[in-house]
Parts: C-alpha cells; structure tokens; sequence
C-alpha cells in the first residue's frame, strides 16, 4: 500500500513530541540538581552551626552532627542521580534534534561519515558516494560501536544473497517502529564509539592464556596462590591474638614473594591487558543486555540473540563476572588495602581468575561483536525506513531463474532532499539491458548514474529503497564515474579509467550478473579511439550477460545503441538556454539529444567564441 503524501509529517511529529519531552525532563533535573545543591550547601552550613555549638559553645553534643552528616551523603547520593538523569536526558535530545535534522536534510558534516572505510580501489564505493561527509553512510549510521559502523560499512561494500537480504529486510521492518530501543542503545555510552574497539578486543579474548594452561582454569599455580593467602591470613590472625610470634608470617610472607616475583611478569600482563579490555567490554554488555530483554521475533533476530548464549549463561551475565573481577583488581590501588593485598597475593589470584574466564567465555568474544555489529547495522536501517515512510522494500528476484535486470519505477537518490529530486523510471534488461544516455554537462546524467547504484546498494544491503517500485535480480556492481589521475601512483586519469573498466570486465566472471555504470566513457582519448574503445568494452560487457549504463555527450557515441539494437537503446536529458541561464527539467527522455547549448553558454560567460 502507498503511503500517504504526508507521510514523512508522522515520523517528524513523534520525534518533535519526544524533544520536546526529553527537554522538559532535562530542564526538570536541572531544576532538582540546582535545589539539591543548595540543600547541600544549607545542610553544609548547618553542621558547621552545630560543630561550633557542640565544641565552641558546648550547648550541644557531637552526637547531633550525625543528623546532618546522614542527610548531607543522602544529598550526596541522590545529586549523582539528578546529574545522571539530566545528561541521559540531554544526551536523548540531542538523539532526537540528530533525528530532525535527517528528516529536514540537515544532516550533512553533523555525524559519523566513515571515512576510514574509503578505498579508491573498491569497484564502486567513491563513485557512488558511500562514505565521507554527506555520504549515504551518514545518512544510515546510527551506531554507538565500531562494531556495529563496520558491519553497515561491510553491508554497503558487497551485495548479499537475496536469502539474506529478505531475512535483513524482515528484521528491518519489525525493527522499524522500535524508537525506544534506538534510543536506549544511542544512550548507552558518552564515548561507546572512541571506546569499544573490537578487533582489539576479540584479539585480547581470544590469544592463548598467559597464566592457566588451555583449558585448565584451575591450574596448579592458581591454588597455590590460595593455600599460600590462606597461610598468610592463619599466620596474621595467630600473631595478632598471641598464639604465635611474627616469625610464621615473616616466612609465608617470603614464599608469596619468591611465588609472586616469579610470576610478575606475566601477572602485569594479564592486568594490563584487561585494563585496557575492560571498559570495552563493559560498554558491550550493556548493548548486549538491551539486546537480550527486546522482544523479537523475525527468524533473523532470534537467530541473533539466541547465538549469544554461551553455556547456557547470556553474555551480560557473564561479562558482568568478569567487571566484578577488574573492580576487585582495582582495590589493590586502595592505599588502606594496599598492604593487606600484597600479603594475599591479590593481583595474582585476580590475573588467575581473569585467565580462567578467558579460557571459559573468551572465545565467544568475536561471536558477540558480531551479533552487536549486525544488530546495530539492522538498527540503522530501520531507523532509516521509519524516516523514510514512502520508499518500499524492493523485490529481490531469483538470479539463477531470472535474465539480470533492474527494473525502477520513480527511483531518486537518497541524498537529495525530497523537495529537489526528480525521479524516473530505468528499466535494464532483456531489451534493452543497456541504455546509452546522452545530454549536455549538469544534465543530470552523472545523478542518474549514482541513483541507480545507491539504490542497488540499499536494495542489496537489505534496506528501502528510494523509488515506487524496484524489481532487481541479484547484481554486482562496477562503477566508473569518479575516476582521478594519481601523482604517487603515476597514473593518467585516462590509465585509471581504463584500468578500472578491466576491473569491471573481469567482474563479469565472477558468478554474478554485472551491473555497470560508465559516466563519460573514454572521454580522456581522441574520438577516433573513443568511438571504437566504447563500442568494444559496451559489446564485450553485453555479450557477458552485462547490463548498465553508459553517458555521454559526445553525440557520437550515441551510434553504440544503434550497433547493439535491440539489445541497446538511447535515452537523454535537454537543457534550456534562456537569457544566458541553462536550466534542466532532469526528464529522462528516450532517443539521441538533438541539441547542444555549449557555444551559446560559453558567450553568455564572455568567452568569445
């Protein structure tokens, strides 16, 4: 069913309604934060009052500062909450005003652009502008993890089997009105994103243990840590009440130094690394335990959370054992404990029991970043298809049973405001597969080139897709739009385009059909060798079961499609001149561009011609 004109107004409305509630409670907190301040510094004053009256004036007894000692650390105790509760609150509207601004095409420059997942090599990324700001990875990525940015990135990198892809885009859908949820998980951490590093952390879970053998948490060294920290208690407590002098102790307080210098090294090492590990996993528990109380229900994402489980336990559960263990770890610092732990053999028994957990629960490590990436990346797209109310899931057809096609009613490109996009029907395969688009430069060829890959894209990522309707057979995309010479590499832009049409014919061998995508095709030669190079990489690409496009505005290239009828065919985009302003319709209309504009603009610029 085609949803409403208006539709965009529902989602704008609710996350309005939401702003303006998560502002509400964070001016309401700082209104409480203000009022317990000033309550702690009245309490603050009282017990000054009173501490002069019991010691100065000695009206009172000291006993009477326990009354506003208690209600000063009840004070104490409930101004954390009140700070606690106005950032979650100003961290929530911040979420929404990000909300808001992706609906209002604001969102440019303001979020995660994924830059670092910028590969000039990859056959179609930088073309069809993935990654960087103002790139469809910003738009999409909601994520609070580098797990979670890379399995999107890695989504939109390389298509997926239409299995996969009906599987993500159920999930998708169930996932699509869940507010709440992406809302807990964007509130998860202040620094989740700088802080949870997961080719880090799966490499720290998974290496070989440095205390216990592999697959011996109870290794011998471990319990005789405990026998020697349980002397070292018998040996205190036989000293301190007299049955003893201080002679036993010294003696078991020397074994657990020999013990202790012996194992130093790598005891540093596992406190080390858990350190740095910690906090890591900390913040992954609380996405995994969000994720462990949503109810779900598509097969994929009970497939998701049910792969968590590792010996029964849920990882929140058992990461939760292990934050225990570093908190423990920590008391060692504790400069009135400090002595006493080094008497119990503290940090090692610790490094011991960490050990154990690794060889435990480790390896399960990798497996919950990647249910956390995946189920952050399916959280993104549904984010994306709430926001995008009118676009549809496209229909992912059977390649082995289908001839590859691509069939678009209305497509637009996602990065262009609703309000400015002009959308068109492109329909490849069978006759024609391949469409030769001819038009004058700002036409609006390029834009069509792009429309057509990014929604290939989001339609094999498993995400709506911005058109009325799309139909596609499985594709692997190979683009040649934003081609550049390269000083370090000593590389012409016209070595570089040619290179890259290789790349894409040897794609053509690789399973499956190709979808290729030519702006300006061999414009970097002379038009002789232009002529014949289009023609021969065109028919190569066609007779490999190819489709695509190709532009131009080279009028001569147009012949291509008269050459490869009915298997080809001409299409174009006209421009207007009027009072030395070009001005576009971006219609795709079929046959040849009958006119040129060129001379007419370059006088309306002065350039005598």
């Amino acid at each position: 069913m085609t949803p409403p004109a208006d539709a965009r107004s529902i989602p704008r409305a609710e996350y309005a309604r939401r702003l303006q509630s998560r502002r509400d409670a964070a001016a309401k907190q700082a209104r409480l934060d203000l009022a317990i301040s000033n309550g702690r510094l009245a309490v603050g004053l009282a017990a000054a009052v009173v501490a002069w009256l019991a010691f100065g004036g000695r009206v009172l007894s000291p006993a009477w500062l326990a009354a506003p000692g208690l209600v000063f650390l009840l004070l104490v105790v409930l101004h954390e909450r009140a700070i606690r509760s106005r950032r979650r609150a100003e961290r929530a509207a911040s979420f929404y005003e990000r909300c808001l601004a992706r609906l209002a095409g604001d969102w440019a420059g303001k979020g995660e652009d994924g830059r670092r997942f910028l590969d000039d090599a990859h056959i179609y990324a930088a073309d069809l502008d993935l990654f960087g700001p103002g790139c469809l990875f910003e738009l999409l990525c909601t994520a609070r993890t580098r797990a979670g940015e890379e399995a999107l990135a890695a989504w939109l990198r390389a298509p997926a089997s239409p299995r996969e892809v009906r599987a993500r885009q159920t999930a998708v859908e169930e996932l699509r009105g869940r507010i709440d949820l992406r809302e807990d998980l964007a509130l998860l951490g202040e620094d989740a994103r700088a802080g949870l590093d997961p080719a880090a952390l799966a490499s720290w879970a998974t290496a070989p243990p440095v205390l216990p053998a592999p697959g011996r948490p109870m290794w011998p060294g471990r319990a005789a840590a405990a026998l020697l920290a349980l002397a070292a208690l018998a040996a205190g407590a036989a000293w301190a009440t007299g049955l003893t002098g201080w002679r036993p102790l010294a003696v078991v307080v020397l074994v657990e130094a020999v013990f202790a210098l012996r194992l130093r090294p790598r005891v540093l090492r596992v406190v080390g690394a858990v350190e740095r590990s910690g906090r890591d996993l900390a913040l992954l528990a609380q996405l995994l335990e969000r994720i462990e109380r949503e109810p779900l229900d598509s097969t994929r994402l009970a497939e998701l959370r049910s792969s968590l489980k590792t010996r029964g336990l849920p990882p929140s559960r058992q990461i939760a054992r292990l934050g225990r263990l570093i908190v423990l770890l920590d008391a060692r610092r504790n400069q009135l404990f400090a002595p006493f732990a080094g008497a119990l053999l503290w940090a090692t028994r610790i490094a011991c029991a960490i050990e154990a957990w690794r060889v435990i629960s480790g390896e399960a490590v990798p497996r919950w970043l990647e249910v956390a990436g995946e189920f952050e990346a399916l959280c993104a797209l549904a984010g994306y298809a709430y926001e995008s109310p009118e676009d549809p899931f496209p229909r992912i057809l059977d390649g082995a049973q289908e001839v590859p096609s691509f069939l678009g009613e209305g497509i637009g490109h996602p990065l262009i405001p609703e309000s400015r996009s002009v959308r068109n029907d492109v329909h490849l395969g069978g006759d024609p597969g391949v469409l030769i688009v001819s038009g004058s430069n700002m036409s609006g060829k390029s834009t069509l080139l792009r429309t057509v890959g990014v929604n290939v894209v989001l339609a094999q990522a498993g995400a709506p897709v911005r058109a009325r309707a799309l139909s596609l057979t499985p594709l692997a995309v190979g683009a040649s739009i934003r081609i550049l010479d390269s000083l370090q590499a000593g590389t012409s832009r016209f070595y570089a385009e040619i290179t890259r049409l290789r790349e894409i014919m040897e794609l053509t061998g690789r399973g499956r059909p190709v979808l290729f995508l030519l702006d300006e095709i061999l414009h970097g030669t002379n038009s002789h060798d232009r002529r014949a190079g289009a023609e021969a990489v065109v028919k190569g690409l066609a007779r490999r079961g190819a489709i695509g496009l190709v532009t131009t505005h080279d009028l001569a290239l147009a012949d291509i499609a008269e050459a490869l009828a009915p298997h080809a065919a001409n299409v174009h985009f006209e421009d207007q001149l009027e009072n030395g302003r070009m001005t576009f319709d971006y219609r795709l209309q079929p046959g040849v561009v009958r006119k040129s504009n060129a001379l007419a603009l370059m006088r309306s610029v002065g350039l005598e011609v």
